[in-house]
């Protein structure tokens, strides 16, 4: 008998995450010259990272023999957005911060909601814990929080929800989240995942983090890897209750956030026009890719973040022959969306070269 049969029957369940096929892979691949691809398939910030953050890493290296102190990016959180620092947990990017959520509240005979087409790591931390995953039918490809109220279970621990939903690029008002929170049990976690939400129109904003007062099972989370354009480095981080974060951090790994990435990430949030600028080259990328589709007469799903999910005849067809070209996107026939792609909003130059790759290979 293999040693691997000894693990549990819900860890050898669990079907491994595939990112984003990375530029490098695809240059070995095809033999394609690195400088000639173009990837819009992880939602990453074309621009790269805000100059004072790159300036922050740079100032960081020195001391990097030291294991990190993350009081002072907790304390910049805190006062940038108005939360204690008791009620921060930094997270190795958003996905440990899920993670620590699923380690603390789920368990063998507990189970987690969540929606058809929703981010792929939210089966994934259930899973690994041994709890269930309940998966509510999606509404126009995006939440149907009724019928994810309607499944909660006596057993339920957790809901999860994307909001913009990846990899759909749905948007959930406000008003409905608030409604929804007040309706759930108040011993059932709610995780608000808001990785893309600087990509929000103004409009559309909300004070989400300050609602964690108003509604203790609620536990926001957010990310520099999208708009601040820090993928590389993994750091984001969740706000809840003091007494909830406490468990989180009891749970978190020790260092888990490295040295470039705080320093990084206290810069990054200083950088204003950075942010801003990139809001405004995402909103007309968006339109760019948008108006492409209609030209040649492709559907898409309206999108609230930093990517855009087009219908195709035949989404691993049609993404094989944008590779052959140079152009990686993201085949999402995991999330149930076998015809369809997600493509990242690029620079405008980028978009270009997917679009005209595109229509070669419809």
């Amino acid at each position: 008998m293999s040693i691997a049969a000894q693990a549990p029957a819900y860890i050898r369940a669990i079907s491994p995450y595939v990112p984003g096929k990375p530029i490098t892979e695809l240059a070995r691949e095809m033999g394609i010259p690195v400088g000639s691809i173009v990837k819009l398939a992880s939602n990453e910030n074309p621009r790269g990272m805000s100059p004072k953050a790159r300036a922050a890493i740079e100032a960081a290296i020195g001391g990097i023999e030291r294991y990190p102190d993350n009081f002072d990016l907790t304390k910049k959180l805190a006062g940038h957005y108005g939360v204690a620092m008791e009620s921060l947990v930094l997270g190795n990017g958003s996905n440990d911060v899920l993670d620590m959520v699923a380690r603390v509240f789920l368990a063998p005979g507990r189970s987690s909601v969540f929606s058809q087409h929703a981010f792929a790591v939210y089966p994934l931390a259930t899973m690994s814990t041994g709890a269930e995953c309940l998966v509510t039918p999606a509404k126009h490809y995006g939440h149907d929080l009724a019928a994810m109220r309607a499944a909660i279970r006596p057993d339920t621990r957790v809901v999860w929800i994307a909001n913009p939903n990846n990899p759909t690029g749905n948007f959930l008002p406000a008003a409905e989240v608030r409604e929804f929170l007040k309706s759930v049990p108040g011993d059932v976690v709610v995780v608000l995942d808001e990785a893309y939400t600087e990509y929000l129109a103004p409009a559309d904003r909300a004070d989400t983090l300050g609602w964690v007062k108003e509604f203790p099972n609620l536990i926001v989370v957010r990310t520099f890897s999208k708009i601040y354009g820090l993928a590389g480095l993994r750091v984001g981080f969740g706000v809840a209750q003091p007494e909830v974060a406490d468990l989180m951090n009891r749970v978190r790994h020790p260092f888990n956030v490295n040295n470039l990435a705080l320093a990084a990430a206290e810069a990054a949030l200083d950088d204003h026009v950075f942010v801003a600028d990139s809001y405004d080259l995402n909103r007309r990328g968006m339109e760019q890719l948008v108006a492409g589709f209609k030209r040649l007469g492709l559907e898409h799903i309206p999108s609230h973040g930093n990517f855009v999910t087009v219908a195709v005849s035949d989404g691993a067809a049609i993404n094989a022959r944008l590779l052959k070209q140079g152009v990686i996107v993201r085949p999402i026939g995991g999330y149930g969306l076998q015809n369809h792609l997600r493509v990242t909003i690029g620079l405008e130059t980028e978009n270009v070269r997917f679009l005209a790759a595109l229509e070669q290979a419809l």
